[in-house]
């Protein structure tokens, strides 16, 4: 009798992400996209992060070391499930923009002829800037 072995459903966002780049069990695609979510996570927590932070310190607030990192828990958690969900939208951008770089075999905006990298202007790069602020 010979019995198929069981192949294990993969998830990438099981995966730690210094080892993401290198799993043969990943297509590139999935690598992407698991890259931008966890990039898009990263920037959910550090905007979480300072919109949690009290503008005036109440005799009420804990601020113990253990309030802390129990804050920094929820923040880490909110944030990585709203990238989960795909509802903020930055990491599908993100993707987006990585797997279909400006001028290298994409469609022109006025029909379905691919561009020719040759005789096109040089490909307009949008930038995203951001800063954080360590407290």
């Amino acid at each position: 009798m010979n019995v198929t072995p069981f192949q294990r459903q993969i998830v990438a966002s099981d995966i730690a992400p210094e080892q993401l780049a290198g799993n043969p069990r990943l297509t590139e695609k999935q690598k992407i996209a698991e890259a931008s979510r966890q990039f898009e996570a990263v920037l959910l927590r550090q905007i979480l992060g300072d919109a949690q932070k009290t503008v005036i310190p109440s005799e009420f607030s804990d601020n113990s070391t253990a309030a802390g990192i129990y804050q920094d828990l929820i923040t880490k958690t909110l944030a990585d499930n709203i990238s989960k969900s795909g509802a903020f939208g930055l990491a599908r951008t993100f993707a987006q923009q990585l797997n279909h770089p400006d001028g290298i075999n994409s469609k022109s905006s006025h029909g379905s002829t691919p561009v020719d990298a040759s005789k096109s202007s040089p490909p307009s790069h949008h930038t995203i800037s951001f800063s954080v602020k360590n407290p």
